[in-house]
């Protein structure tokens, strides 16, 4: 009960933190048709600034100013990095949002090094939230959680009940339309595209001090946040919310369970031994092979489900 218990509320912040990062990825598809590799570059870019302002201001200010300056940040990469190449079709989009991140990376080792900053947890959540069965539950861990069901909240109501969200939804479908009741479709998509990079920026203040700040942060969750949108759904945002939280389940129990095939198969009877074909790959154990499950699972979506877990197109 404890394990399991335990297991799964690691499993579902950590999903909620993949859920952060692949809104702004979700968002930005599902308007503007861009599928942008350098979103996780956004994501380390926000941790490294807020590591940078709480030095300085502490984790409160950094919490809301490193998102601002990432999202500045992306509108001013769609304003003079895409916006000039969307005539040219998807590809030429995609080739210079793979060498941006790249170029974030290099940038943030020649700013703040190679190494792992220190960016701690902020003292007033680093204690227990609660204590159950001996074993306690991290205040931090709670606060990303908070944070992340805020900001899916956040953005229901802003995309559902209110004016700006109505705009954003016909520059979308009906662009001709908008533009020509007045509003500046192109800056529209600007603002979306540097608003997904808000929520990568957020994604990194929360997660940077809770997992590690360094250059290979990017590298570390930029194709699992691929893999969540596409076992969504491309550009469903609920689709986003229920794969994050299943593949962070998935890999947060994988993690912990140290049996091998080999071992649940002699459990049911099969007496297996060294003489047994394939013994090898029968004795690798489910927490030496999680961090393959989520492409697996990818691999079965594409297969029996093309369209995602929610999504509408293929």
């Amino acid at each position: 009960m404890e394990f399991t218990l335990f297991t799964l509320l690691n499993g579902v912040s950590y999903g909620l933190l993949l859920f952060m990062l692949s809104s702004g990825l979700t968002l930005i598809f599902s308007m503007m048709g861009v599928l942008n590799f350098a979103h996780a570059s956004f994501y380390m870019l926000g941790a490294y600034i807020a590591y940078t302002i709480s030095a300085k201001l502490g984790f409160w200010p950094a919490l809301v100013l490193a998102p601002l300056v990432v999202g500045l940040a992306g509108a001013l990469v769609e304003r003079y990095g895409l916006r000039p190449l969307h005539r040219f079709g998807h590809i030429p989009e995609l080739l210079f949002t793979f060498g941006l991140s790249y170029l974030m990376v290099e940038l943030v080792q020649l700013v703040w090094g190679r190494a792992a900053v220190a960016y701690p947890i902020p003292k007033e959540l680093d204690r227990p939230l609660f204590t159950l069965f001996a074993t306690s539950f991290p205040m931090y861990r709670g606060f990303m959680m908070l944070v992340a069901l805020s900001m899916l909240a956040a953005i229901w109501l802003v995309l559902q009940r209110t004016r700006i969200g109505l705009v954003i939804q016909a520059a979308l479908t009906h662009p001709e339309a908008a533009e020509a009741l007045g509003h500046n479709v192109p800056r529209i998509f600007m603002w979306v595209f540097g608003g997904g990079c808000a929520l990568a920026g957020l994604a990194g203040v929360i997660g940077g001090n809770a997992f590690v700040t360094e250059p290979g942060m990017a590298a570390t969750v930029g194709t699992i946040i691929f893999v969540v949108v596409v076992v969504g759904g491309m550009g469903s945002l609920a689709g986003a919310f229920v794969a994050s939280i299943l593949i962070g389940v998935l890999q947060t129990f994988a993690v912990a369970l140290d049996y091998s095939i080999m071992s649940l198969l002699n459990w049911a009877g099969a007496g297996i031994t060294a003489a047994t074909p394939g013994y090898s790959l029968l004795t690798v154990t489910i927490a030496q092979s999680a961090a393959i499950l989520p492409f697996l699972l990818l691999v079965l979506i594409l297969i029996f489900r093309p369209k995602g877990l929610m999504g509408t197109r293929e």
